[in-house]
């Protein structure tokens, strides 16, 4: 497939289609809403195909799990490249506060980065977050000058304290990480969407491109997924996939959808019929 191919939308490029509509998170602005990982993958090639089918401007980065010992050992950034897409630093295996804030100052020192996501889990089998130590960690950071983009319960109350305590973005899960269930709480990620004045992505839980479109028809501003990706048997053509379905869930939300009736409204009208 081609990009021209990509780049279209029902016959109508999407930029056409759609206007101006862009993602901006922390002042900075994106085309795509879709953010991919960089795990997971068989290898840095297949992961690099995948981020250029997907058309993401964001590929995520577990800092804890970066090659630091081995500089003969191949190197996500000789496949990924840093100057064409923004890297964003995560604290992926952490599970204190603590373990959070010191991995992001350690990414900040290696690579200025200052455009975080901060992840803090409350235990090794649903992966769900520790709100307490995610709370605790997003004040230390922003104290210290990171923009963080938070992954948290689909709490409404919780979300909201993350927006008031600074975060950029508020990155709800749809399922437990790497689960590929699909959104299981519509409601509260809408009650998210609709209450939050930064952006809202969904973060976890997307197994295949209807999970994705879903969770922009919500009103999401994005998905971020990476095990939906990797581990599809066609990794690359799941990144297509992927990508028109964030474009189509998007385009839906903002044409607005014919109301829910209980009976059937005729597509052409009976009265007059020969």
């Amino acid at each position: 497939m081609t990009d021209q191919a990509i780049e279209k939308l029902g016959g109508v490029a999407a930029d056409d289609a759609m206007g101006d509509d862009r993602l901006i998170i922390a002042g900075r602005t994106f085309s795509s809403r879709l953010i991919i990982g960089t795990g997971k993958y068989k290898d840095y090639a297949e992961n690099a195909a995948a981020a250029h089918a997907s058309g993401a401007e964001i590929v995520t980065v577990a800092v804890r799990r970066v090659n630091l010992s081995d500089p003969s050992a191949p190197m996500l950034v000789d496949y990924v490249s840093p100057e064409k897409y923004t890297f964003l630093p995560n604290t992926a295996g952490c599970f204190t506060g603590e373990d959070a804030v010191r991995t992001l100052r350690l990414a900040r020192e290696a690579g200025g980065w200052s455009l975080v996501k901060l992840e803090v889990l409350g235990d090794e089998k649903t992966l769900y977050p520790n709100m307490r130590e995610t709370l605790r960690a997003a004040e230390l950071l922003i104290k210290d000058g990171f923009e963080v983009m938070v992954y948290c319960s689909d709490d409404p109350i919780m979300a909201k304290e993350l927006e008031d305590t600074g975060c950029c973005a508020i990155m709800p899960l749809g399922a437990p990480i790497g689960s590929g269930l699909g959104i299981q709480n519509p409601v509260n990620i809408r009650l998210i969407v609709e209450q939050a004045k930064v952006p809202v992505l969904v973060d976890a839980g997307v197994g295949t491109a209807s999970d994705a479109a879903v969770a922009m028809e919500l009103g999401c501003d994005g998905v971020l997924m990476n095990t939906a990706i990797a581990e599809a048997k066609d990794p690359i053509l799941m990144a297509v996939a992927m990508r028109h379905a964030v474009i189509a869930g998007r385009a839906a939300y903002l044409a607005g959808r014919m109301g829910k009736r209980l009976y059937a409204d005729p597509s052409s009208p009976l009265a007059g019929l020969i």
